[in-house]
């Protein structure tokens, strides 16, 4: 079953329409003020328990609706939180007894009814608990005991380890929207991300039609961008000792580890039954590593250990209204890697080290990334001087977040971010101290006097998912007056546009010599006017454009228009020799990975996909 909560101010509804399914019902439209409103889907696989499920449903209900303070709900049957429901009957006997069930427990409670096309109009409250989701899972036969309450306390940490009020910035730099994201501060937002359009009118990406909401289809110049990040991350972690491998991207819930750490993450999975197993899709590499880990012999010289997979593909089954671009998504390609250290000093010596390869990703992608710093209370408390000292080192504020208790897996965590052009943060980077699953997966090493070791875990992406740092390139390129990807990340770095065709056998010879260079180059041979070839150039965000006329073919001296140095309506150009111009590229790209062009050489063979 899956519930989305939500602390309204109001919620009114009126049943308009019947469907074949429809109960009926003698109140059809209604009205409730300072309420939980209930969201509720009632899934197939729940009939395999449907005690148990009511009786967690309750409880949820009840623990959410003492959190903010309210005694009463409304239920609210909401078919499209879930794309495996239970039969009709089933649904109503479900949604009946949560009602009863919560009248109970000394609530006032009023249901919507099954079946029908309802319209409504609900008023959200806006703080951190008006918003929650859960799915409840079958087969936990009992109760969990309600979770303590957890309280965050928020700072700012300069690097000259001062402590300031995280009011003082609140403000529209990229640090200032970072901090009100945190703290709900609301943010007016208007329009679709920039990116969306760039991402489709550049012809890399684009949403499939044919496949579920938040899949997308890559076209040659997105795929070359995508493939090159990859290789840019497995370059970065083999230098940093890091050791490759594959797993599955599904798992059986059977496995009471698996099925245990996949719980924290309940309101974000695509289950499913095959034959007679409760199965998941990943929602990041952790499962398949931790599995591998398990069934290793694992010597105290072996750490930290560090094993890294490209997870192709997570999966999160994101709200449907909330899936978005690049942004968010339900199918996402997630760099993964997990260090298994000795011990909490060498886990934080591995942190430092992570968190410092977030920070080079954001400078090679030339996005500028904040930071907000997340732990418990008792590691503040024993690593203040560390905290401080990362601070120091980044060279930059961060958001502190101090959790009074544990409620994850982490004590320690940090998230980098960029900013998109709505001033919302786009999160990328992160590294995280994981205290819990080498208990839960049974991973350990032993001590020389045999003495089993549970060790703790970082887990690290040092980039986040690649369609995000994709969305936050093309959401940075979007706020320049000159838009230009970075050289090594551009699907062609260099093109040649012939005057006439006579100049054509020669710019197709400097191509080739380019090409021979390791250098993505193409040649505009379309009988166009000059013009609309340099004006295509431009769209296309060439970094170096070179124009070929007789002067250039008969003193081997290029005109070359260079992107970065241009302005608008300004073009930079500049007198270069071949010899000169792949220099000036290769210093551009010096240690970024290199792949050949996806697309034609020849634009006349180049075909549109958008």
């Amino acid at each position: 079953m899956r519930l989305l909560l939500i602390h309204s101010d109001y919620i009114e509804y009126e049943a308009k329409k019947k469907t074949k399914m429809a109960e009926e019902a003698s109140v059809l439209a209604d009205k409730e003020t300072e309420a939980l409103t209930v969201f509720c889907a009632v899934e197939s696989i729940d009939e395999e328990d449907l005690e148990g499920v009511i009786l967690q449903g309750i409880e949820e209900i009840k623990k959410t609706a003492g959190q903010v303070n309210v005694d009463k709900i409304v239920v609210y049957p909401y078919a499209h939180l879930s794309s495996d429901l239970s039969s009709p009957e089933t649904a109503v006997a479900v949604l009946n007894a949560l009602k009863a069930g919560l009248e109970k427990e000394g609530f006032t409670v009023k249901r919507a009814p099954f079946g029908w096309y309802k319209s409504f109009k609900l008023s959200c409250k806006g703080h951190p608990l008006s918003e929650l989701s859960k799915t409840i899972i079958p087969g936990e036969t009992t109760v969990k005991p309600a979770k303590k309450e957890v309280t965050h306390d928020w700072f700012v940490l300069t690097p000259d380890g001062k402590q300031h009020d995280y009011k003082e910035f609140l403000d529209d730099s990229p640090f200032g929207c970072l901090v009100k994201k945190e703290l709900g501060i609301a943010t007016p937002v208007g329009g679709e991300p920039a990116h969306v359009d760039l991402m489709r009118g550049k012809e890399l990406v684009d949403y499939e039609p044919a496949s579920d909401v938040g899949c997308l289809r890559w076209m040659p110049k997105g795929k070359l961008i995508r493939d090159l990040l990859a290789d840019y991350v497995l370059r970065m972690v083999l230098e940093y000792g890091g050791t490759p491998v594959e797993t599955p991207v599904m798992y059986d819930l059977g496995d009471k580890a698996i099925f245990e750490h996949a719980d924290k993450f309940g309101e974000r999975q695509y289950r499913f039954k095959s034959n007679n197993r409760n199965m998941m899709l990943r929602f990041a590499a952790c499962f398949g590593m931790f599995s591998i880990m398990r069934d290793m012999h694992i010597s105290p010289n072996h750490l930290p250990m560090k094993m890294y997979e490209l997870s192709t593909y997570s999966f999160r089954h994101e709200q449907k209204g909330e899936v978005i671009g690049l942004k968010r998504l339900r199918s996402f390609t997630m760099p993964d890697m997990h260090s298994l250290c000795l011990d909490m000093p060498q886990a934080l010596k591995c942190f430092e080290e992570q968190l410092a390869m977030g920070w080079q990703t954001g400078r090679d992608f030339e996005t500028k990334l904040v930071a907000a710093f997340r732990c418990t209370k008792g590691f503040y408390a024993e690593h203040e001087a560390w905290v401080k000292k990362i601070v120091k080192e980044s060279d930059c504020p961060m958001l502190i977040e101090i959790l009074s208790d544990r409620v994850h897996y982490w004590i320690a965590k940090i998230d980098l971010a960029a900013i998109d052009g709505q001033l919302r943060p786009i999160e990328n980077p992160t590294v995280q101290i994981d205290v819990e699953s080498s208990t839960r997966f049974n991973i350990k090493y032993h001590k020389e006097d045999g003495t089993p070791v549970h060790p703790p875990i970082l887990h690290c992406s040092p980039t986040g998912s690649v369609e995000r740092v994709m969305c936050a390139i093309l959401e940075n390129v979007s706020t320049q007056a000159v838009p230009a990807l970075p050289t090594w990340l551009s699907p062609v770095q260099v093109r040649v546009v012939p005057v006439t065709e006579k100049h054509l056998a020669y710019a197709e010879e400097l191509m080739a010599q380019i090409n021979a260079a390791q250098i993505r180059c193409d040649t505009d041979d379309r009988n166009e006017t000059m013009g609309k070839k340099v004006r295509e150039a431009g769209m296309d965000w060439v970094p170096y454009v070179i124009v070929v006329g007789d002067d250039e073919v008969a003193s081997e001296k290029l005109t070359v228009t260079i992107r970065k140095k241009s302005q608008p309506n300004k073009p930079h150009k500049e007198q270069l020799t071949a010899d000169a111009l792949i220099a000036a590229v290769k210093s551009d790209v010096e240690g970024k990975p290199f792949r050949p062009l996806y697309t034609p050489k020849k634009l006349s063979q180049k075909a549109r996909y958008i």
